[in-house]
């Protein structure tokens, strides 16, 4: 399988590891998650939300919040574990939201998997006028030595190519973005760091001769890695970016 087929199969691929999802994927800092949206924005949607990685730390007082995903089983376990969200099927190029229903809509590890054009128009659509967009990437920092070496075992994802490659573009419906970068460190535990790799699309996509050989590597990584404590401190470097929608 290559090409598109290879990609459609990837994007769709996460429902499958959720467990290791929820587990091994790390959370948002809160510096960078504030750089997303006003505080004051009173109802958010938050599109591609898996298992509410982002979407648990948009929980506000007052706020109503939309989790949009099109797994039902990532979106299963957000719901159980965010009983407060409003939980829909559906994706960033068809929201089951009405016009101008939002005052934000944001993305987490997501936007890089979505047809840009169609996704661009739907948020304008759904947002209000002068509404937010805002988008955010975890992206490990591989000037740490290990840490270029687990890219070198895994491969670098569709996320991190898609970052690498420059600044989103979103069309006529949105102003300039801003575009900002949070260091930050994350501590977790070997296994940990395993359900992370094996929630990645292509290692779930991969065969099952070489998805074994990549977790043991990392297995063995991870060992060589880990304190004293079994801890491990991974670096992270969170994008942001944030446009207004056009009036």
């Amino acid at each position: 399988m290559t090409g598109p087929d290879k990609r459609a199969r990837m994007s769709t691929s996460f429902g499958e590891q959720v467990r290791a999802y929820s587990r091994g994927r790390p959370d948002y800092p809160a510096a960078a998650v504030a750089e997303l949206l006003d505080a004051d924005a009173r109802v958010v949607a938050d599109i591609g939300a898996g298992t509410g990685k982002l979407t648990a730390s948009l929980i506000d007082a007052g706020r109503t919040l939309y989790a949009v995903e099109p797994d039902a089983e990532m979106l299963d376990v957000l719901k159980a574990q965010l009983p407060t969200v409003r939980g829909l099927i559906g994706t960033a190029e068809q929201i089951p939201l009405a016009d101008n229903a939002v005052d934000a809509l944001v993305s987490g590890q997501a936007w890089h998997w979505v047809r840009p054009d169609s996704a661009a128009t739907e948020a304008a659509r759904v947002l209000r006028p002068g509404g937010t967009l805002g988008l955010i990437w975890n992206i490990r920092d591989e000037s740490v030595p290990w840490v270029h070496q687990l890219t070198a075992i895994v491969t670098a994802s569709e996320a991190e190519l898609y970052v690498a490659a420059g600044v989103p573009e979103l069309g006529a419906g949105f102003g300039p973005l801003m575009h900002k970068v949070v260091r930050w460190d994350r501590t977790l535990t070997g296994p940990q760091l395993v359900a992370m790799v094996a929630s990645r699309s292509a290692v779930i996509t991969a065969t099952d001769t070489d998805r074994a050989r990549i977790l043991a590597e990392v297995e063995a990584l991870a060992v060589d890695v880990s304190d004293e404590d079994g801890n491990i401190v991974l670096p992270y470097l969170t994008h942001t970016y944030r446009a207004e929608s056009a009036d």
